[in-house]
């Protein structure tokens, strides 16, 4: 009697293909789509997002923007708090500035190559030494310190704000999740967007560059810090407790020190973001190599840009090096002390030698011109590859039938759809993949272009925004697994990678518009050169993290080489070819919207035009828009684990 109640107590399971769990949340979207789209037909109908449902903020924006111009030179909040933050950044970088050029470039150069020995090996030594002389040699020595300044003043605020901040988020659930939506949001929202919040107040120069560069790159140190906190051990801080320690002690003596390694890639990746934003706040007066990058763009000259690019690079390359081996090493038994005093020493005689040999300035006579040859092979391949290339045609060709046969349908595509029909499109796409809380946050992200009265250019960034996508993920996955299965081809393109993670995003606008002209087109490429790296990278670490034992276990069974990588390596691999997905659409968002410099349009256009015009309103509301649109595309792209309970176990 027992069985037979235990047994018909049960649930019955769902027949056939109801058994399915995307098959049963499709029924119920269907369910509620059935009863909500026919009341939208009718009370909004149109394909069009409908008016109604629309917000104007360009008002209070105008209001706000007209206040901050009037009152900037007399409101107290400006004279004496925000005027004083201004001429603190003013001085700080100006002494860090002159304190470079007094060392000269022999002992810049000997203090960074020594910093390196000390702190990773010789190997990074001569090799930081070699990237200081070649940004001489490229006549780029006194952008390169007047860039390096700005990093150390702006890196040095970044830290120590998301150190606060990942304190705060670290030790108190609460603030973390107060701050987590605000760390989004700066990461997410595009450095046009709030370069005009931040002229506004400051205007142009290096406040203004400072302090948006502080915005850009203090959320990964703030998300790491509170990581690393969180993430302490709980056997060593119990044990630190029952010792009668207070909050602040266990904190200083247990805490912070267990979290050290990930502080130190917080400022790996806080250094990183930096310098990538210091090229884009040339645009608002940050000066240095930044500068000579946008001054290159604007007149198409590639020989300029690279020889303005490389230093970039290089030193991207070594700050990211000399902190990512500062984080290896962490703990281990390196160096005394005493190492540190010798290089003290030894740097400090060589700047004296160099100062008593007149050896401050970087000579002329020892510059080399890049610029010249490296134009001339510019204009020879578009010469040779723009037009005219016999059977397959020239890059203007290609870059025609690529907007005219994929970017314009897609776009057509999109804008021709029901508003509604998307909304339930994307609310599909995030609750197949995630929960239902992650179609509600997609659908609301999505809901809000629509009110802010953005609608069709953000589809058109969509438009733009998939196409690269699709191009990068498969050109990505293929390299990918290459690169997974030749230990000699990963090798031969890793340095290929390092340099196009690094280069700064203007400059991949350069080359591509002068092989492709001025579009849609060529904003794609660039987003594709810029978004290429890190899917490569990931899918070649997800496909070598496999299970030695699975696939050993497949060849015993005499499957091939193909069959090893479809039916083991790529399933087992799965989480990190979707986290491939979701690095690939949002580093593709952040330089499409670049590419409105360069003809691509829609909201990139909308938030260029607003820094160019000083309107806040055009800029802002492109700018929100865009941030949740990345929202949308995270939350479509990176799937949600389920929380589950038992009940009755």
């Amino acid at each position: 009697m027992a069985t037979i109640t235990a047994t018909t107590s049960q649930k019955a399971a769902p027949p056939g293909i109801l058994a399915h769990r995307a098959v049963r949340k499709l029924l119920v979207l269907a369910l509620a789509a059935a009863i909500l789209v026919p009341l939208a037909i009718t009370q909004w109908p149109g394909a069009a997002w409908p008016t109604a449902l629309t917000v104007d903020v360009s008002e209070p924006l105008g209001t706000a923007s007209d206040w901050i111009i009037d009152n900037r030179d007399s409101h107290p909040l400006f004279l004496y708090f925000l005027g004083h933050v201004s001429n603190v950044v003013v001085l700080a970088v100006r002494a860090v500035y002159l304190a470079l050029l007094a060392v000269g470039w022999a002992g810049v150069t000997a203090i960074g190559a020594l910093v390196a020995w000390r702190v990773a090996g010789v190997k990074l030594a001569a090799g930081t030494a070699a990237a200081f002389l070649a940004c001489g040699l490229l006549g780029m020595w006194v952008p390169t310190m007047q860039t390096l300044a700005l990093m150390v003043v702006a890196v040095l605020a970044s830290v120590a704000v998301g150190a606060l901040l990942g304190l705060a988020a670290g030790l108190s659930g609460r603030m973390d999740r107060v701050l987590r939506p605000v760390l989004d949001t700066m990461q997410v929202l595009p450095a046009f967007a709030y370069l005009l919040p931040v002229v506004l107040v400051f205007g142009i120069g290096v406040p203004a560059a400072v302090l948006a560069t502080v915005v850009y790159a203090a959320p990964p140190m703030a998300r790491l810090t509170a990581l690393g906190l969180r993430g302490a051990d709980k056997e060593v801080l119990e044990a630190v407790e029952s010792l009668g320690t207070t909050a602040r002690q266990r904190l200083l003596t247990a805490r912070i020190p267990l979290a050290r390694k990930e502080l130190l890639l917080g400022v790996n990746q806080t250094i990183m973001m930096a310098l990538s934003m210091a090229v884009i706040a040339s645009v608002i007066g940050a000066g240095g190599l930044g500068d000579r990058v946008y001054q290159a763009l604007a007149s198409v000259d590639v020989g300029a840009a690279l020889a303005a690019g490389i230093p970039i690079v290089l030193l991207a390359v070594v700050l990211d090096r000399v902190t990512g081996a500062a984080g290896e090493r962490l703990g281990e038994s390196g160096k005394s002390p005493v190492t540190w005093l010798y290089a003290l020493v030894v740097a400090a005689a060589v700047a004296l030698a160099g100062r008593l040999a007149g050896f401050l300035d970087w000579p002329d006579g020892w510059e080399l011109n890049i610029a010249e040859p490296v134009n001339r092979a510019v204009d020879w391949m578009t010469a040779h590859l723009y037009s005219g290339v016999p059977v397959v045609g020239g890059t203007a060709d290609w870059a025609a039938h690529f907007t005219s046969w994929v970017l314009n349908p897609l776009r057509d595509g999109l804008q021709w759809l029901p508003w509604w029909s998307v909304l339930l499109i994307v609310a599909a796409l995030a609750w197949l993949i995630g929960t239902w809380r992650t179609a509600l946050t997609a659908v609301l992200a999505m809901a809000a272009i629509g009110v802010l009265g953005v609608w069709d250019p953000s589809l058109d960034t969509l438009s733009q925004v998939l196409a690269a996508v699709a191009v990068t993920l498969v050109v990505g996955f293929a390299t990918g697994v290459a690169a997974a299965r030749s230990d000699r081809f990963e090798r031969l393109l890793r340095p290929v990678l390092d340099v196009f993670q690094t280069m700064p995003q203007f400059v991949y606008l350069i080359p591509v518009v002068a092989l492709f002209g001025v579009g849609r087109a060529p904003a794609v490429a660039a987003a594709v050169v810029y978004a290429l790296p890190a899917v490569v990278r990931i899918t070649a670490q997800g496909l070598r993290q496999v299970d030695p034992a699975a696939l050993e276990s497949a060849r015993s069974l005499g499957a091939t080489s193909g069959q090893q990588l479809r039916q083991v390596q790529l399933p087992l691999a799965r989480p990190a070819l979707l986290l491939a997905v979701n690095q690939g659409v949002v580093l593709v968002l952040a330089v499409v919207i670049i590419g409105g410099l360069v003809g691509g349009g829609a909201l990139g256009y909308q938030v260029v035009f607003g820094l160019a015009q000083g309107d806040l309103a055009t800029g802002l509301v492109a700018g929100a828009a865009i941030v949740c649109l990345g929202l949308m595309l995270d939350r479509v792209t990176q799937p949600t684990e389920r929380r589950t309970t038992r009940k009755g176990a």
